[in-house]
């Protein structure tokens, strides 16, 4: 399959552009396209033949359920069975934007998008170029991250070129996502809501709206493999570059001494190695590659650079990579989150 390369204005979509995407999708073909958090990669998501061609275009397992998105709150009542008290005020609030809920599905939704579940995932996305071929498609469009499952997902066109190129029918390259980091995931079926992803949309911020939230403990502890997923990401590893990843916690001197003593054997077997930093150490780090994530109290900025850098490292050829710790709190919760995954939950304490 030839993959279609097109460039877009992520505020102002070209009409054109718009449509030759949403025709590709009304065909059943799969287009990827960028949103406020990372590119997506979109196909019918009432369709179980460009579901089915989803999972495999990622090599996603597929009992991990797909997420559909929408261009307008009218859209979400076909798909759903009910919307709950806690449901609307988070809409409310925080629609359009980077937070995914978890409605009781309705029977257009096939099986094959949900993962086998009778809950269905739903986001209104934020930025124009998705709302713009949504909304021209007329579907509601099942989108994962574009990107190879179990890799850092896409915040670039040329990630998602060089993951999925060849396998997909058409890239849509509307510049760099603002967020970085995938969609909270709230699960609102229950009598309290329960984040199953942290992302932009905080625990703090929800709780500011509808009351106690509640956290899924599987957030940051390694799952279960009889795990049954509710939402993306819970079950598998993910963000995984090709280096092996640790985790490593302690106090700054600790951590940074840590390392370099860790890099020093790996330098001595022939390891190349790397190191995620913040601004503030990254100077004093001797490992081949330091890369910084940003200041360590800008957690939007350090989001925003986490997979980014990930991937950078399988560019340039990193085998080992060491990574620095954030509070599990506000934003940090999710950035923990990814990057416990990509490191397999492997962590190490310096004191």
């Amino acid at each position: 399959m030839e993959t279609k390369l097109i460039k877009i204005s992520p505020e102002n979509p070209e009409p054109q552009l718009v449509e030759e995407a949403a025709r590709i999708l009304k065909d059943g073909g799969l287009v990827a396209f960028p949103t406020e958090t990372v590119y997506g990669l979109g196909g019918n998501g009432l369709d179980s033949e460009a579901c089915k061609n989803i999972y495999i275009a990622k090599g996603r397992p597929s009992d991990n359920p797909l997420i559909l998105h929408i261009s307008q709150i009218s859209e979400l009542r076909p798909i759903v069975r009910e919307i709950p008290l806690a449901a609307q005020m988070l809409m409310d609030a925080f629609w359009p934007g980077p937070l995914t809920m978890i409605f009781p599905k309705s029977h257009i939704v096939p099986l094959t998008t949900t993962g086998g579940l009778d809950t269905v995932a739903v986001r209104f996305p934020s930025h124009p170029v998705a709302m713009a071929i949504i909304r021209a498609s007329g579907l509601p469009i099942a989108g994962p991250s574009a990107n190879s499952s179990g890799k850092p997902s896409p915040t670039r066109a040329s990630h998602v070129e060089f993951d999925l190129s060849g396998k997909i029918d058409m890239i849509v390259d509307g510049g760099a996502a603002e967020w970085g980091l995938e969609s909270t995931i709230v699960d609102v079926t229950g009598e309290v809501p329960v984040i199953l992803r942290p992302g932009a949309i905080t625990k703090e911020m929800m709780e500011a709206v509808v009351g106690e939230v509640f956290i899924d403990p599987a957030i940051l502890t390694k799952p279960s493999q009889d795990l049954r997923p509710k939402a993306p990401g819970m079950k598998y590893t993910h963000y995984s570059p090709k280096a092996k990843v640790t985790l490593v916690r302690g106090s700054r001197e600790a951590v940074i001494s840590k390392v370099n003593q860790m890099c020093h054997t790996d330098g001595v077997e022939g390891k190349r190695t790397g190191v995620l930093a913040t601004e503030e150490t990254k100077g004093r780090y001797q490992a081949d590659v330091v890369l910084s994530l940003g200041k360590r109290d800008k957690l939007e900025e350090i989001g925003a650079n986490l997979f980014k850098h990930l991937r950078k490292f399988d560019f340039l050829g990193i085998d080992t990579v060491y990574s620095e710790v954030f509070p599990e709190e506000g934003e940090g919760l999710a950035i923990m989150n990814r990057l416990n995954k990509a490191a397999g939950y492997r962590q190490f304490d310096a004191e």
